[in-house]
C-alpha cells in the first residue's frame, strides 16, 4: 500500500514525495480512512508510530476540499507541551509545502512581542491552529478568537495533558466549539480516564488500538541495582568509562535534572538540562544545538520522552526509573532509531525495584543486571517482590543504606 492508495490530493502527495514517505504505517494505514469519512476516531498509538501524520494528511485534505472560511479557525490541535506543538507545525509545513494552508502555534513560555503576534494571528484567521490548552485558554479569555466555523478538533497525547492537569482546560476549549465537527483523539495508553473524555467530546468515535512496540532489538537494556546515593557516582563513572557522541539522561523530577547539570558541569563535555523552567527561546536553542551534535549531553525530564525526534542518540539512561512502565519504552525509544544500535542503561533503587519489575513484565524481557563498580560500594540485590516505594518517590542520591553486593 502506498499513499496514493488513499486519493488525498494531488499536492499532498507531492510534499510527502518531497519529504520522503512511501509507505504509510499501520496507524495511517487505519486511521486515514476514517478521517477522510468524517468519523470522529480514538485512536491508541505511541510515539513514533506515525500518528501525527495519520491526522495531518486527511485534516489537509479536507482543508483544500472543503470551502473554509478565511476569517475563523477551521482546525485546532492541541499538544501537552509546546515542543510537541512545534514538531507538529514542522510536518504541517512539509505536508502542505505545496498548498496555500495556513497554520500558526500557540504555547506560552514567550515574550509580550510572541503573545501579540499569536494574538494578531488568532484576530486574523488560521486554516489550523496548534495550541496548548493554558495558553489558549488565555488567548479565548479575551474574546477575540473566533472557533464558531471550527471543523476538526483534534486532541495529541490526550492522556499526557490529562496527566499535567489539563482535563478542565480542554472542556473549557470545548465549550466554545461549534457541536457539528469532527473529533479526532490521540493517546499513547488508553486508561479510564481518556475513555471517559472520549466519551464527553466524541461522537460514535471508530477505535483503533495499536499495540504498545516491544523496545527495538537494537537497544541493548541493562539495569543497575543501586543505593540513591550511588546513582550520580554511578552516572559520573559510566561518562567518564567511554565518550559517548549523544546521550539523554532521563529524570523524574526537574529538581533532580538541575542537580546533575550541576554536578556534571565540570566534565569535559557538552550538557545542558532541559526542564519547564526555560524560556522557550532557551529550549528551542538546546534541542538546535542537540540535533546538531555541539552539545552531546541532555539531562531531561520526561518531557522529552514523547513528540522529540532526535537521530543518532546512542545511550539512555533511565536516572530514576519511571512509575509509568509505558513511560520506560517511550523514554528508550529515543536511541536505536531507523535500524540503528543504542544502549539504555537504568539505575534502580531499592524503592523502585517493584516498578521496574512492571516493566520487565510489560515488555516480557528480562533486562541484563550489571555490578556497580566496586569501589562504589556494596549495592543492594535485586528483589522484585520488594514493597512499592511511596509516593513520595526518591528520598534523593545523596542518601542510602548499606547492604549485600548485587550477585546479578
Amino acid at each position: 500500500m502506498n499513499f496514493k492508495d488513499f486519493k488525498l490530493h494531488q499536492d499532498i502527495v507531492d510534499g510527502l514525495q518531497m519529504m520522503g514517505f512511501k509507505e504509510p504505517t499501520p496507524i495511517q494505514q487505519q486511521a486515514i480512512p476514517f478521517i477522510l469519512d468524517n468519523r470522529d476516531l480514538i485512536a491508541c498509538a505511541q510515539t513514533g508510530t506515525g500518528k501525527t501524520a495519520a491526522y495531518l494528511l486527511p485534516t489537509i485534505h479536507h482543508l483544500m476540499e472543503e470551502q473554509t472560511n478565511r476569517e475563523s479557525v477551521n482546525t485546532l490541535i492541541l499538544a501537552p507541551t509546546r515542543e510537541l506543538a512545534i514538531q507538529i507545525d514542522q510536518q504541517m509545513e512539509g505536508f502542505s509545502y505545496f498548498t496555500a494552508i495556513s497554520s500558526i502555534t500557540v504555547y506560552g513560555g514567550s515574550d509580550g512581542a510572541a503573545f501579540e503576534k499569536q494574538k494578531n494571528a488568532l484576530k486574523q484567521g488560521a486554516d489550523v491552529v496548534i495550541a496548548t490548552p493554558g495558553k489558549l485558554i488565555s488567548h479565548l479569555n479575551l474574546g477575540y478568537v473566533k472557533l464558531d466555523h471550527l471543523r476538526h478538533f483534534i486532541l495529541d497525547e490526550a492522556d499526557r495533558m490529562l496527566d499535567m492537569g489539563f482535563y478542565e482546560d480542554i472542556m473549557r476549549i470545548a465549550s466554545f466549539l461549534p457541536k457539528e465537527r469532527q473529533n479526532l483523539l490521540f493517546s499513547a495508553t488508553m486508561p479510564s480516564k481518556i475513555r471517559q473524555l472520549a466519551k464527553t467530546l466524541l461522537n460514535d468515535p471508530a477505535e483503533i488500538n495499536i499495540a504498545l512496540s516491544k523496545p527495538a532489538e537494537g537497544i541493548i537494556q541493562v539495569a543497575f541495582m543501586v543505593y540513591d546515593k550511588q546513582k550520580l557516582p554511578l552516572l559520573e563513572h559510566l561518562l567518564k568509562a567511554k565518550h559517548i557522541g549523544s546521550m539523554i539522561i532521563f529524570c523524574s523530577r526537574k529538581s533532580t535534572v538541575k542537580e546533575i547539570d550541576r554536578a556534571l558541569q565540570g566534565l569535559d563535555y557538552g550538557i545542558a538540562a532541559m526542564h519547564s523552567d526555560l524560556e522557550q527561546q532557551e529550549r528551542e536553542n538546546i534541542l538546535r544545538q542537540f540535533r546538531n551534535k555541539q552539545l552531546h549531553v541532555l539531562v531531561a525530564t520526561d518531557i522529552l520522552a514523547r513528540g522529540i525526534d532526535v537521530e543518532g542518540i546512542e545511550l539512555i539512561i533511565n536516572f530514576d526509573v519511571p512509575n509509568d512502565a509505558e513511560d520506560y519504552v517511550h523514554r528508550i525509544g529515543r536511541t536505536a532509531r531507523a535500524d540503528k544500535k543504542g544502549a539504555a542503561f537504568t539505575f534502580v533503587s531499592e524503592q523502585e525495584q517493584y516498578d521496574f519489575a512492571n516493566i520487565e513484565q510489560l515488555i516480557e524481557t528480562t533486562v541484563i543486571k550489571a555490578n556497580v563498580p566496586e569501589y562504589l560500594g556494596e549495592s543492594p540485590s535485586y528483589d522484585p517482590d520488594r514493597p512499592r516505594r511511596s509516593k513520595g518517590g526518591r528520598k534523593g542520591f545523596k542518601s542510602g543504606k548499606k547492604g549485600k553486593k548485587s550477585k546479578s
